[in-house]
């Protein structure tokens, strides 16, 4: 079937008349994004796939110094060993049909309450799962860049049904960032992180969830922020594994004489070997996503190890397999990288971007009640507790000596552990108002 024959169009045509007169660009994937959620089922066009694996296949490769440290970037032996499972192994359709199998899939279409950055309405593809308990909780899981709903998996099944009552179970919903996995890329600018916690606020409210908690990391974490303090009424609390609270100038001065505790200088010395040596992604992004992302949309491999150079230095011992490399990176190459490489570029100019790994003066201070998990490999491990209240009320901090930035992947067991113990505390995490009514 040809790539631009009419059933592989992205958007159903009642959308383009509901949304826009212009036309819409391909995503390479058939779905529907209606006024209210339907079920959706991943299917990707044929043509592409075969297209894919041929680039693949005819991948011009680098020339590296073999560098011990990998500070350059993904050696050249682990990027064969990708390309060659790529063209040799790998099975799109067999992952394809896991994810529709393993997830209950949506799609719909939110509006966003009145925004100067962005007025167009947003479409959204999600995961839903709803808890067989009748005291389930309301979750919102919020993934990063650069993973994807995926992040959930294997923490899923604990959310839904924990081992006992005496456990909190969860309502699930997962969605995708616009421009990440199936949820299309913002099709004017100014779609930053503010405007994806407003659309993932009408997402809830559409789901009929009027109070609900939330999770994430990464970019996740960040949007957390934004949704609990603009919509203190709806967000009842929070768990965060990506709270940053970079040092301040009294801090750095401290720093330099000598004065800072053991934490502070775990933080300060994480934050500055990130942001010298394995930051150079973001930077890019952040200022020129577009220059990227005109070679990362023409080469699944090289999309691949721009991502996995990040997910490389990140964990704690763990090991990606090609096929976890290669699925990761589809959730980017299928409709192309572009918008998730634009929004750091709208968040940085919005005012709440990483620079200096600060969040800018646009992220507000989260008056609910927060909790944090630092987990070994992140960067931002060991942010004292007194400099992660200067963001929001931080009432449980949890330190783990292992794993790392993708907790729910790398270490669901204490990452459910931290959820069943701070939603598990009526009283501290404020959980009783959903007993309530």
């Amino acid at each position: 079937m040809s790539l631009f024959s009419s059933a592989y169009r992205p958007l159903h045509i009642a959308l383009i008349v509901a949304l826009t007169t212009k036309l819409v660009v391909s995503q390479n994937f058939k779905a529907t994004f209606g006024s209210s959620p339907a079920p959706f089922k991943i299917d990707v066009d044929p043509d592409f796939i075969k297209e894919t694996v041929l680039k693949a296949s005819l991948t011009r490769y680098a020339v590296d110094l073999d560098e011990p440290d990998l500070l350059a970037g993904p050696p050249r032996h682990n990027v064969t060993t990708v390309r060659d499972y790529w063209v040799n192994q790998y099975d799109w359709f067999d992952v394809q049909d896991q994810l529709n199998q393993r997830y209950k899939h949506f799609t719909t279409t939110v509006t966003l309450e009145p925004n100067p950055n962005y007025t167009e309405p947003v479409p959204l593809h999600f995961v839903h799962h709803r808890s067989n308990r009748t005291d389930a909780i309301p979750l919102l899981f919020l993934h990063g860049w650069p993973g994807s709903f995926m992040e959930v998996d294997n923490i899923l099944d604990g959310l839904l049904n924990p081992p006992d009552l005496s456990s909190p179970a969860f309502h699930v919903v997962a969605p995708s960032i616009p421009g990440f996995a199936f949820s299309p890329a913002p099709t004017k600018p100014g779609f930053a992180l503010r405007e994806a916690a407003n659309a993932f606020h009408s997402l809830m409210q559409q789901l009929n969830y009027t109070k609900y908690v939330i999770q994430g990391g990464d970019y996740g974490g960040s949007i957390l922020r934004l949704v609990a303090g603009d919509y203190p009424s709806s967000v009842v609390s929070v768990l965060s594994n990506f709270w940053l609270s970079p040092p301040n100038d009294t801090d750095t001065l401290r720093y330099q004489e000598g004065l800072t505790t053991a934490d502070e200088n775990t933080t300060i010395q994480n934050l500055n070997t990130f942001g010298t040596q394995f930051s150079g992604y973001r930077l890019e992004m952040e200022t020129q996503p577009l220059q990227v992302a005109i070679a990362m949309t023409d080469s699944p491999l090289g999309n691949a190890m721009w991502n996995y150079n990040v997910m490389l230095h990140l964990v704690d011992r763990y090991e990606w397999t090609p096929e976890q490399i290669i699925t990761w990176s589809m959730m980017y190459y299928i409709q192309g990288p572009y918008g998730a490489m634009r929004i750091y570029k709208e968040t940085l100019e919005e005012g709440i971007g990483f620079s200096g790994f600060g969040l800018g003066t646009g992220s507000p201070y989260v008056h609910q009640p927060v909790a944090i998990s630092e987990f070994l490999a992140d960067f931002w491990f060991g942010t004292p507790l007194d400099w992660a209240r200067r963001g929001g009320n931080v009432v449980v901090r949890n330190v783990h000596n292992s794993g790392g930035h993708f907790a729910a992947l790398e270490s669901p067991d204490l990452l459910l552990s931290d959820i069943r113990a701070f939603w598990g505390n009526a009283s501290l995490s404020n959980v009783g108002v959903f007993a309530e009514g």
